[in-house]
């Protein structure tokens, strides 16, 4: 093969030290991998990316580790993921459904008749375990590697909980199967749950936590990056002060200053022009400062609304508004529901239950029960005109 040594790296090392070359640490007995090449693996195992291409590196590592002693990290970063099943969850619906979507779109991109992509709502009861594990053992007429979602999965309801039984039963021959099953859950989960705690374990899991401090900032400036905009600093804090971590919301604005300044930098100035702090915020702000006794910044908020000129009926309605939904979650709290499975009961908005369970718990359901109905009096006195508008809301501060 006419393979010379350089003459220039020739080195001399102790027999206990091995030999270092292509990638592995040779020693006279057995093989293993040098450290970087080990440390390079396991930091690229850790992203999902498209099925395909996930299992086509999968099958390029495993063929590096089977020339060497690889057993404890095959058995610790690899043999989970051989059977590919998926599981995406967190409080991030945003992060958590693009990536659903990504993989969804590789699949189709891969598999051009889209005819095996089947998604199951095991909230519905009509959908079954044996309606799911039929849908695998179906042959394509094209031979086609079958994609199946599975979404609410963790809902606690009689037919999610028998499928969760099932679907534990079958795990480990789920995992042998050549389809991709992708478990979404995208309102919170109890991690105490057992397939939870099996599929973070035998799955390729992703957790999507809410963005915060620099990470949220940089998802920002790549939004704006991405509609061909840039926004500078001052503008970005007046941005967060409106959007917070809602990146549905946040999306939605980005694209309306994006179009609005066509390419230049968006100043703090165009995020007051066009990106009013939504209402809904500022009212909730003024009931965690009620739940935290400060009365005086919560009659500071309501008079900046006022002074804002702000309708003091509207103000009462989304009061109101809010006042209602801590009660509903409130009451869904006492009857055992879990967390992720109140927005399910509630038909809120998983965002809002977000934001109000905290709240909830700051306040009895009759001390919740006492306001609600404290409101509609008020709401009563003001529209017979027993009372000022302002002078309403200025005594409904006062006396909760």
């Amino acid at each position: 093969m006419k393979l010379f040594l350089h003459p220039d790296k020739i080195s001399i090392r102790k027999y206990n030290q091995g030999i270092d070359f292509l990638g592995y640490v040779s020693f006279p007995y057995h093989r293993i991998l040098r450290t970087k090449t080990k440390n390079r693996i396991i930091k690229k195992s850790g992203d999902i990316g498209s099925p395909t291409n996930f299992k086509q590196k999968l099958w390029s590592y495993l063929g590096v580790l089977k020339h060497c002693n690889s057993y404890k990290i095959r058995k610790k970063y690899f043999n989970k993921f051989l059977g590919m099943i998926i599981f995406l969850y967190g409080e991030d619906s945003y992060r958590s459904q693009k990536k659903l979507e990504e993989i969804i779109a590789h699949y189709k991109e891969a598999h051009k008749s889209g005819l095996n992509l089947i998604k199951l709502d095991i909230g519905e009861s009509k959908n079954s375990f044996e309606d799911f594990y039929s849908n695998l053992r179906v042959n394509s007429m094209f031979a086609e590697k079958k994609l199946i979602i599975l979404n609410n999965l963790f809902q606690d309801h009689p037919p999610a909980g028998g499928f969760q039984e099932e679907f534990l039963k079958e795990i480990k021959n789920l995992e042998n199967l050549k389809d991709i099953i992708v478990v979404f859950e995208k309102d919170a989960v109890d991690e105490r749950n057992k397939l939870f705690k099996t599929l973070k374990k035998e799955a390729r899991s992703q957790e999507f936590n809410l963005l915060r401090g620099g990470p949220l900032l940089a998802w920002i400036d790549k939004e704006f990056e991405n509609c061909k905009a840039k926004i500078d600093p001052m503008a970005k804090n007046a941005f967060l002060n409106c959007t917070g971590n809602n990146l549905w919301l946040a999306e939605n604005e980005i694209k309306k200053l994006s179009n609005y300044k066509k390419g230049d930098v968006v100043k703090k100035e165009d995020v007051e022009l066009l990106i009013r702090p939504k209402i809904e915020n500022d009212i909730f702000k003024t009931i965690d400062a009620l739940a935290s006794k400060n009365k005086k910044q919560a009659l500071f908020l309501l008079h900046k609304h006022l002074d804002n000129g702000d309708v003091p009926l509207y103000l009462l309605s989304m009061i109101a508004y809010q006042f209602r939904n801590l009660l509903i979650i409130k009451e869904l709290i006492e009857k055992g529901n879990q967390y992720g499975n109140i927005a399910k009961k509630s038909g809120l908005h998983p965002f809002v239950v977000q934001k109000n369970y905290y709240l909830a718990n700051q306040f009895s359901s009759d001390q919740l029960k006492k306001i609600y109905q404290k409101i509609f009096l008020i709401d009563l006195n003001i529209k017979t005109g027993k009372v000022d508008a302002e002078t309403a809301l200025d005594l409904f501060v006062s006396e909760i």
